[in-house]
């Protein structure tokens, strides 16, 4: 009599990337060939891979991305820089930016093409128990209905705060029309709303590693640095753009290596100690140095009074706001600014030494904390508002400018601290982000 021997196959072990492949306990009772269950698991999988492949596709193909920022340069080009990243890396990608009217979001987002739509301004006064707030409750509901009538009418698959109060009832709204939400923190420390918004975001793109421990759900935040300009990734020639601020130079005498320039940056809204420090000092360091040239910017309030007062000198260029800050970067020997968390971060992205003299005004202290850190790893010189003088200031300027192997090694140290590839890395996360959620939709 013949023996009728059954051979039972276990299948291997569930992979990872086949989701849809049987367990063991969901396998027949009856033994089956090996060969068609494993043909039939693979034609699921790849069905399922080319489904997914083909959702993710379309979601980057009509790619839609709403942006929170304003306020101040900071929030701004942070914006800015992440979605110049995203056009670059997805080019069919459509944007909106929303913000303040009559604000410089207001005019520097249109200014570099993209579409701007106002909502009502939602600003926390300080201290909080004033009665400014009194009306805050009403305000942010106004402003908030206003932000997810626009949301629905564009449709983003994703929402980018990057601080300031604007973006506050932007980042909630999508909140409630549950759209995903992600905040990019540009400074050491969190503001009160970026801490909050945290809570309820899918990501958290901080710039230091210090920052993480100031956020309640650490598992969220992802260590990128700040994203700066493309224009500021491969600066131009520094004898070319010096003649683009002062064409004077192409007749001067001697090596182009005698020249030095000072920039000075007082910030996008302007900052009166830094510029009043400058008026009592600028003609004397001139005037000792003749192959010293300032690029001076005011600040747009604080032009007409400084026009006024400063005289015209051939090495001096006195502006409200430089448009060309690629140029301006390039041109410097060393940079004399507020400690912003942007302006730190472009410090270290094109390498120059630095004075930083931190605005005691900001809420939270957040440009002392970010100039402790540039005086930690880039060497930068910090004077505060209360050392602040002409003589520091003139002092300060001599000492690093006469040094060659100072400004060597301080332009050395902010380069090994810069992350340049933040903004790609950003847009990297985010692309991801859309793809994931989009995949998860479709099944």
């Amino acid at each position: 009599m013949a023996t009728k021997t059954h051979f039972l196959i276990s299948p291997p072990p569930k992979p990872p990337y086949l989701p849809f492949y049987p367990s063991p306990s969901s396998l027949p009772s009856k033994p089956r060939s090996f060969s068609i269950s494993c043909c039939l698991s693979i034609k699921q999988t790849r069905n399922d891979q080319t489904t997914n492949s083909s959702t993710a596709n379309k979601a980057l193909e009509s790619l839609h991305v709403a942006f929170a920022a304003g306020g101040t340069g900071g929030h701004i080009y942070a914006a800015l820089a992440i979605a110049d990243e995203l056009k670059l890396i997805n080019p069919t990608s459509k944007f909106l930016f929303l913000g303040c009217p009559n604000s410089m979001e207001s005019t520097a987002i249109p200014s570099a093409h993209f579409e701007f739509k106002s909502i009502p301004a939602v600003q926390l006064a300080r201290p909080f128990f004033s009665l400014r707030n009194l009306l805050l409750p009403y305000r942010l509901i106004k402003s908030t209905i206003k932000c997810y009538t626009l949301l629905s009418k564009f449709e983003p698959h994703i929402v980018i705060g990057t601080g300031g109060y604007v973006s506050f009832p932007v980042c909630l709204a999508a909140v409630l029309k549950r759209i995903k939400l992600v905040i990019q923190e540009q400074n050491s420390v969190p503001g009160i709303a970026n801490w909050v918004l945290s809570l309820f975001a899918d990501s958290v793109f901080v710039a230091f590693n210090s920052t993480v421990e100031c956020f309640p759900r650490k598992e969220k935040c992802v260590v990128c640095g700040n994203p700066v300009r493309l224009s500021l990734k491969g600066l131009g020639s520094k004898a070319v753009s010096r003649l683009h601020f002062f064409p004077g130079l192409a007749k001067m005498a001697g090596s182009p290596e005698e020249v030095k320039v000072i920039l000075v940056l007082g910030g996008s809204l302007g900052a009166n100690a830094v510029n009043i420090a400058l008026l009592n000092v600028y003609s004397q360091l001139l005037l000792e140095h003749k192959n010293w040239f300032i690029i001076w910017q005011t600040g747009v309030e604080a032009f007409n009074e400084m026009e006024s007062l400063v005289r015209n000198h051939g090495q001096l260029l006195l502006t409200p706001f430089l448009h060309s800050m690629d140029l301006a970067y390039a041109a410097a020997d060393l940079i004399v600014s507020r400690a912003g968390a942007m302006t730190c971060s472009e410090i270290l992205a094109t390498g120059k030494p630095s004075i930083l003299i931190p605005s005691p005004n900001v809420a939270e202290g957040h440009q002392c904390r970010n100039a402790s850190l540039m005086a930690d790893v880039a060497g930068s010189r910090v004077i505060t508002e209360d050392e602040l003088d002409s003589t520091t200031l003139g002092t300060a300027i001599s000492e690093i400018l006469g040094d060659e192997n100072l400004l060597a090694e301080m332009s050395e140290r902010a380069l090994k601290a810069a992350k340049p590839d933040a903004s790609a890395e950003i847009a990297k996360h985010i692309l991801s982000l859309v793809n994931l959620s989009a995949v998860k939709e479709n099944q």
